[in-house]
């Protein structure tokens, strides 16, 4: 099987979430700072939402991505496909009942498309061998619009105008910052948003992008309707935008049939004994 990790890579990049800063430390409209850190308070709300993404990262060229988050139960669906490069094809990640299952649109020498990883960060294998999915699963199950927050640290941030996106009124807001001014705008907050922080921004770097021109469009409600993300790195050009096409609507998402699905854990207790 084609190495999903390889097709979903930095097509989960920006769902590597963090909160926003109480206190913006750019140079901007303020009261602009004071939109986009709202709507990134509002996207720490528990909320089921589906959404789609489109653009281009460093690294993978092309892709196109839709994805879908519940919460009661908390379940996800994130499908991303490479449209170019050596990752082309199809893959997609799936948290059902506390299980990740990770596929593609290529079958592995068993002939299955799926690998069924168990709980995140555990594994009941005779050996004691741990497969550590909690990362992938903190990547792909959050709300991407969290790093709508990364504006306010922007020193040129500006209302640029009223647009409507999916026909939904929304007010438009724009900047540029660089990766290191992102992360001292954080240097305040709790520990655990440090660290999402800086998970998010380690991937960007890890690209060669180290400032970032984005676009926010925040409806009535504080809500990110649209998020766009531009960069430059070693290998190209990151320009990625998120769509959000609803809130608070039923999701369901299906594990995929066991005939499918090669059982990690059931491969590890093989090799152990």
């Amino acid at each position: 099987m084609r190495s999903a990790v390889g097709v979903l890579g930095l097509s989960a990049l920006l769902v590597a979430g963090c909160a926003a800063t109480d206190d913006a430390e750019g140079a901007g409209d303020p009261a602009a700072a004071a939109a986009v850190t709202r709507a990134a308070a509002k996207a720490e709300e528990a909320v089921s939402l589906r959404y789609r993404m489109t653009g281009r990262t460093p690294g993978e060229g092309r892709i196109e991505a839709e994805a879908a988050i519940g919460t009661e139960p908390p379940v996800m669906s994130l499908k991303s496909t490479v449209l170019s490069g050596p990752d082309q094809g199809t893959g997609e990640f799936r948290l059902v009942g506390g299980v990740l299952y990770v596929g593609t649109d290529e079958a592995g020498e068993d002939g299955k498309h799926w690998i069924r990883f168990g709980k995140p960060g555990s594994s009941d294998t005779p050996s004691g061998v741990e497969v550590d999915t909690g990362t992938m699963v903190d990547r792909v199950r959050d709300n991407p619009s969290h790093e709508g927050g990364f504006l306010a640290a922007a020193d040129d941030l500006e209302k640029a105008g009223a647009e409507t996106v999916g026909g939904v009124p929304t007010t438009h807001y724009t900047g540029t910052a660089t990766v290191d001014d992102i992360r001292a705008s954080y240097k305040d907050d709790d520990d655990s948003v440090r660290r999402r922080t800086e998970k998010s921004l380690a991937q960007y770097e890890k690209q060669g992008v180290d400032e970032l021109t984005m676009d926010l469009w925040i409806d009535a409600q504080d809500r990110t309707r649209q998020l766009r993300m531009q960069g430059f790195g070693r290998h190209g050009e990151l320009d990625l935008t998120i769509t959000f096409l609803d809130f608070g609507k039923p999701v369901t998402v299906k594990a995929p049939p066991p005939s499918d699905t090669l059982d990690m854990a059931e491969e590890l207790k093989k090799a152990g004994d």
